[in-house]
């Protein structure tokens, strides 16, 4: 018994032993094997950048400077497309209609998401179903949507004029006037669109600690001054990153135009992307469309530098 005791703890020791670590080659060898395999699934989303995205805005900006039509062979030209689209009467009602819709989508399109998101951080109640309910729109496909607010602006039945009907309120044109129809596509926009925004907002507004909010109650804050003072400065940066976003994408709007309105009336809801697509699809000149490509490319470009430049220095600053 005493000798089976004796040699038992060297059988466990035998049975622990700690196995020698791999030589320093075959783990240099593991790890060029791990990182390979790593660049051979990245290589395939590079691929499909460089083929659908990349090498499109690289020939985009070659044929601005061609005279360039399906089936013929491409002839270098120069500036002339630039020349001659800066010289399209629609080319200043098409930048004049952009920079009004942005700026309209800035001043209804962000305000709004903004103060729904505060509004369902607040609810205490059947808070899922009015995320999907604030979420659904853009569940809808944007052509689809389009053509519900077509019909919706008809002028003569449509569920909008016929509302402020029964109302007793005067009827508008909307879509179909030329001093209501910019306004009305900014409505359809900030619609279709405002769901992932108020989404993101309202997972910035849960990130923010209670406890601020409970000190501002002590110090007497009110509602307004809690949003002043804690909220708005807990979600600058998400505020700016999505001004930013937004701007971008409200300076490409394009659908809208293309189903509700077709550019009219009277070039009034022409914009940029919609007069790039008449270049070319209506009027078959590619080198045009392109040039007008570039410069959306060129003005977003710049504006997105100094932009970020800006709130970066003014971020440092504080």
């Amino acid at each position: 018994m005493t000798k089976t005791a004796e040699r038992r703890p060297i059988a466990d020791a035998a049975v622990h032993q700690v196995p020698a670590p791999p030589p320093v080659g075959g783990r240099r060898r593991r790890r060029l094997l791990d990182q390979a395999r790593a660049y051979a699934f990245l290589l395939g989303g590079l691929l499909c950048f460089a083929l659908f995205s990349w090498y499109p805005a690289i020939r985009a900006v070659v044929i601005a400077f061609q005279k360039y039509t399906p089936g013929s062979k491409p002839q270098w030209v120069g500036t002339a497309n630039f020349t001659r689209v800066l010289h399209d009467p629609e080319f200043g009602a098409a930048w004049r209609n952009t920079l009004t819709f942005t700026l309209l989508a800035l001043l209804v399109g962000f305000a709004v998401p903004f103060l729904l998101a505060l509004v369902l951080n607040e609810l205490r109640h059947a808070k899922a179903f009015f995320r999907v309910v604030v979420y659904l729109p853009v569940m809808i496909p944007p052509v689809v949507s389009a053509l519900l607010w077509k019909w919706f602006y008809d002028p003569g039945a449509g569920l909008a004029n016929e509302t402020l009907r029964y109302l007793h309120l005067p009827t508008s044109n909307w879509s179909n006037g030329t001093d209501t129809a910019l306004i009305s596509l900014v409505i359809v926009a900030t619609w279709a669109n405002m769901g992932g925004t108020v989404l993101i907002y309202l997972a910035a507004l849960q990130s923010i600690p209670g406890e601020l909010y409970e000190a501002a109650e002590l110090d007497g804050a009110n509602l307004l001054q809690r949003v002043r003072h804690v909220t708005v400065p807990q979600t600058r940066f998400v505020i700016l990153m999505l001004m930013l976003l937004q701007i971008i994408a409200t300076m490409q709007v394009f659908t809208e135009p293309f189903v509700i309105t077709g550019g009219g009336p009277e070039s009034a809801t022409v914009t940029v992307l919609y007069l790039i697509y008449k270049y070319a699809f209506l009027y078959n000149d590619f080198g045009g469309a392109c040039a007008l490509s570039v410069m959306l490319l060129v003005l977003l470009g710049a504006f997105s530098a100094l932009y970020l430049r800006l709130t970066r220095t003014e971020g440092d600053t504080a």
